[in-house]
């Protein structure tokens, strides 16, 4: 029995790893955004330490197809003083002050703020990048131009503590699920953010019985976090290291349950070793990505 399990979740997790001509592409652009805005702040090229990949890049999280690659670009205290002090919208002007600098070295590339980022959109992917005063603890300011502007607090190594400790503890199965549930998100264009997904496997695993099993067990490890996700409808979650809340509502509510009726019925197939009949539902989960015979 379950024969077809291990080689169809392994075979889709190799599936959803960024290529290396991919991750050099998304690096490099990076690279190249900071370097725009050390010459915009500071008048040269290279400054050691001034940017940081965040989000899912910089936690491991990213999946193909991968559409944008998130930075923090560290200012320094004169930089935040001079922004905060600004007579309005500071956060605002900050955001623009940073799309006028990358502007300077991309001028054919399209480049807009967005509520909390300065989206830069090139051809095969695009970057967004957040001004980041670093703080003495460890975690950040950034801007958040909405409600007439405030200050937030970022913590991405306490964000990537919790994967990698879970990782560690949990037979390295929580970023593999991650990017597995992303790509039932994308491809059925769940209304989840990522950051949510990342928190709720965290604590998913540390009470699943699977949780120390291998790839044999993924068609149950998948099917049971459905069912949890749709325990914590209109949830509010707490976000590593700074605590802050962040609401995961229930607009998804109806594509979790949808999911969770078809991995019930897939995980039944491969119970009676019918391979294709649960790659069908499994691809009507995870898109093509996932393969319907192994």
């Amino acid at each position: 029995m379950w024969i077809g399990v291990t080689r169809r979740f392994s075979a889709f997790d190799s599936a959803l790893l960024i290529t290396a001509d991919v991750r050099a592409d998304g690096e490099g652009k990076a690279n190249g955004i900071v370097q725009s805005l050390n010459r915009h702040y500071f008048g040269v090229s290279d400054r050691p330490d001034s940017g940081l990949v965040v989000g899912s890049w910089g936690k491991g999280t990213a999946k193909t197809p991968t559409t944008d690659v998130d930075i923090f670009y560290k200012i320094t205290r004169p930089i935040f003083d001079r922004f905060n002090s600004h007579q309005g919208n500071g956060q605002s002007a900050l955001l623009q002050d940073v799309r006028e600098g990358l502007l300077q070295t991309y001028p054919q590339s399209k480049i807009r703020g967005d509520g909390q980022v300065v989206v830069v959109d090139f051809n095969t992917l695009t970057v967004e990048v957040v001004p980041a005063l670093p703080l003495p603890n460890g975690q950040f300011l950034i801007p958040d131009t909405n409600g007439g502007g405030s200050w937030r607090s970022s913590d991405p190594v306490a964000e990537n503590f919790a994967l990698q400790f879970s990782d560690d503890q949990f037979n390295a199965n929580c970023r593999r699920l991650v990017r597995m549930i992303k790509s039932w998100c994308w491809y059925c264009s769940v209304p989840i953010k990522s950051f949510c997904i990342e928190i709720l496997m965290t604590q998913f695993l540390l009470n699943s019985a699977w949780r120390q099993q291998s790839f044999y067990f993924y068609d149950w490890l998948t099917r049971d976090f459905f069912e949890y996700l749709i325990q914590c409808k209109g949830q509010i979650l707490s976000a590593p290291g700074t605590y802050e809340p962040v609401i995961l509502g229930s607009e998804w509510l109806s594509k979790a349950e949808s999911a969770y009726s078809r991995a019930v019925k897939a995980c039944v197939f491969e119970y009676q070793d019918q391979i294709s009949e649960a790659g069908e539902e499994w691809q009507k989960i995870f898109g093509a990505r996932i393969p319907v015979t192994v």
